[in-house]
């Protein structure tokens, strides 16, 4: 069983940056596939970004390509996602997930985050 716990969410203006951050606990991250997935108000959860193990295969939706950056330190067990040049487009409440296979497909992951709230002003 792995616990996962989202932080760094905020209120930020367009044009700037957030970090958010992804703790586990109860297992090692390094056996997992790791993915950041977000969800609008009315929208359907979408992919934003994953990492596989070792990361060097990452993944990026074509809204985030450019701005969003993935990455992942196994040795404090921890996902992250740099965020810049954010759009009021990018207000959603992001989750941080984990699975065992590869995938953008938000069923492929076992376990997921509580979430945190990204509100993005124009």
């Amino acid at each position: 069983q792995v616990q996962l716990v989202e932080s760094g969410g905020g209120l930020v203006q367009a044009g700037g940056s957030l970090r958010l951050s992804c703790a586990a606990s109860g297992r090692t991250l390094s056996s997992y596939v790791m993915g950041w997935f977000r969800q609008a108000p009315g929208k359907v959860r979408e992919v934003v970004a994953t990492i596989a193990w070792n990361g060097r295969n990452t993944y990026y939706a074509a809204s985030v390509k450019g701005r969003f950056t993935i990455s992942r330190d196994n040795a404090k067990n921890t996902v992250y996602l740099q965020m810049n040049s954010l759009e009021p487009e990018d207000t959603a409440v992001y989750y941080c997930a984990a699975g065992s296979r590869y995938s953008i497909i938000s069923t492929a992951y076992d376990y997921w985050g509580q979430g945190t709230q990204v509100t993005v002003s124009s």
